[in-house]
């Protein structure tokens, strides 16, 4: 027999901008000094930006700027650690990249000892990253959910997807 209360039980929390436009009484979460990004622009990971294998470059300096400029109109810069918008870049990075060799080569392959036919390994990779991506997403827009006197209205991701893609 477990205890405790399960995840997900419950009644689900309201956005900050629910609670101030009920009135209730509500604040953003204050962070202490040693939470706090440094201010400015941080460089970029070597390894985020670095050259891949065909000559191409990765997308993550486009997504975390894209990112980083809607979570600073959301005012929730601050709180989201610059970690998990690093994870959720390359996680998009990786999975416009697999969606490219799919477009490029299809998503058919050869299977490496039988010579048959088989599903190309980027369909699943980029199922992989998707997932990935959705999950580092969640928790970037819960921050912002429950942090953010800025009302938004539809899901801000489909905006930068579009963006990207169109690009």
């Amino acid at each position: 027999m477990r205890g405790g209360a399960r995840i997900g039980s419950g009644k689900k929390r309201k956005s900050l901008d629910e609670r101030i436009q009920e009135g209730t009484a509500a604040k953003a979460r204050v962070l202490n000094a040693l939470e706090a990004e440094p201010e400015g622009e941080a460089p970029i990971k070597d390894y985020l930006d670095r050259q891949q294998a065909d000559g191409s470059q990765l997308r993550t300096r486009e997504v975390m700027k894209l990112t980083k400029a809607w979570l600073k109109a959301m005012g929730c810069e601050a709180l989201v650690p610059s970690q998990l918008v690093e994870q959720y870049a390359l996680a998009v990075a990786r999975w416009i990249q697999c969606e490219e060799y799919i477009s490029a080569n299809g998503y058919l392959g050869t299977h490496p000892t039988t010579g048959g036919v088989c599903q190309s390994p980027f369909v699943s990779m980029s199922k992989d990253y998707k997932k990935q991506m959705n999950t580092d997403w969640f928790m970037i827009w819960q921050i912002v959910k429950e942090n953010s006197s800025v009302g938004y209205q539809g899901d801000p991701q489909d905006d930068m997807m579009e963006q990207l893609l169109g690009g």
